[in-house]
């Protein structure tokens, strides 16, 4: 069953019961713009004891805020009750509300118009209390109400406004905007785990670049993304980057994005983050070091905004070998095939790709690369020891510093082509190990 038919059974059951019920917020918008949504969510008149009777094996993620989820067949609806928010303390929720029996006072403690719509399943007939379906027809993103207590309730809703308008190509409206900017330090009030998240559904929703362009509009990218901000007027060589300095470089490669995993879109975002620091005149703008400083800066970043350590480290190695691929046609065999081999290197291919395309617009290496890997099999780029350390404790020697770096030196004449059987893989060794004075053998 899908999260659909599940939503429309359970206002079936809701008003078989004798309770209002609707289809509510973001998969109405999304219906209405003939998007199809990412989830569904009913609201109700029903209260939150009687949702329990009706749905007993119901989740309760939120009792006292009268929600519920419920489970169907690898579907899932959240079902909320019809409420009012009392005040709101910590800029995040409220403390404390009231239980509605109708849903005006519900669509009026919402964020924006176009998520407070009310659609009847059966009928087709929506519930409209702030207007929203007609900043839908203007492509309009508004606060309800008055924008500053809106987003001062919970000052996520910061970001939600330019997620929103990213991802539907709306305007944010001027009031609403101007509180935005008003309001924006209030953003460091927020987790960095909720930023996180909005951040990641900002690059990987679709319309990064217009949502990062709306973050610095409205001030919300210095107080959480200095270091992007930073990006602006850092000028570079025109004869590599015609299309001018960093930040519009860094634009365009987002702009470039295809349904990006969250990995490569921070690949992207950061993989030029080092250069405001590495910035200097010489013969021409250099920026030496600019990608050890953007790992550095990276790992930062993301550690700071709670990103977690497998994505850390993908992003890491994507800021980390940006560069390389201007090598890769005087790479030797070896070093050339463990660079193929890096974890996700399509990722590492779609970036460079992208720094090419966003720049001078010389694909050359990039081509060298893909024709590369369509000519080596898989197999050829990680094939199986020829040798182990077991093999050269058996020759004699005493297992020490030397093991790694001598076993490394027969896979690169392996991956060479200079040696293709275990006994040239032993005789490889020994013949190391035995210019090497501090290794002991019998």
């Amino acid at each position: 069953m899908n999260s659909e038919l599940l939503a429309r059974r359970i206002v079936a059951v809701l008003r078989e019961a004798g309770h209002s019920a609707f289809l509510v917020g973001g998969c109405v918008r999304d219906l209405l713009l003939h998007r199809a949504p990412k989830d569904f969510d009913v609201a109700t008149s029903a209260r939150p004891e009687q949702l329990l009777r009706l749905f007993p094996r119901a989740g309760q993620v939120g009792a006292h805020f009268g929600v519920i989820l419920v489970h169907e067949d690898g579907a899932t609806v959240e079902v909320a009750t019809y409420r009012s928010d009392l005040n709101y303390l910590d800029g995040r929720r409220p403390e404390a509300v009231h239980f509605e029996s109708t849903p005006r006072a519900d669509a009026l403690r919402r964020d924006f118009t176009i998520n407070a719509l009310f659609l009847d399943p059966q009928s087709g007939e929506i519930l409209d209390f702030c207007s929203g379906q007609a900043d839908l027809h203007a492509r309009l993103l508004r606060a309800i109400g008055d924008p500053a207590q809106r987003f001062a309730e919970d000052h996520l809703r910061l970001l939600r406004a330019v997620r929103f308008a990213a991802r539907l190509g709306f305007e944010i409206e001027p009031e609403t905007f101007a509180a935005i900017r008003l309001l924006a330090p209030q953003i460091q009030s927020v987790s960095a785990e909720r930023v996180r998240d909005e951040i990641t559904r900002i690059l990987t929703e679709g319309s990064p670049r217009r949502g990062f362009e709306l973050l610095s509009a409205t001030g919300l990218l210095a107080h959480i993304l200095p270091e992007i901000e930073a990006l602006k007027g850092v000028e570079q060589p025109p004869q590599y980057h015609p299309e001018g300095d960093v930040w519009v470089h860094t634009m365009l490669m987002l702009d470039g994005l295809r349904n990006p995993t969250p990995e490569l879109a921070l690949g992207v975002l950061l993989h030029d983050v080092g250069k405001p620091g590495a910035f200097r005149i010489a013969d021409r703008i250099r920026f030496d070091g600019h990608v050890e400083l953007g790992v550095t800066l990276t790992r930062n970043i993301l550690t700071r905004l709670r990103f977690s350590t497998a994505t850390i480290e993908a992003v890491e190695a994507l800021v980390e070998n940006h560069m390389k691929f201007r090598d890769a046609p005087k790479m030797r065999e070896s070093r050339l095939k463990r660079f193929l081999r890096l974890p996700h290197f399509d990722e590492h291919l779609e970036l460079h790709r992208l720094d090419c395309s966003s720049s001078h617009g010389a694909l050359d290496n990039y081509h060298f690369v893909q024709q590369k890997l369509a000519d080596v099999p898989p197999d050829a780029l990680r094939p199986p020891p020829l040798i182990t350390g077991r093999d050269l404790i058996a020759a004699g020697f005493t297992p020490g510093p030397s093991f790694r770096a001598v076993l490394t030196e027969v896979e690169d004449a392996q991956l060479e082509g200079l040696i293709q059987t275990s006994a040239e893989a032993l005789a490889f060794a020994l013949a190391k190990l035995r210019n090497l004075p501090q290794e002991k053998h019998g």
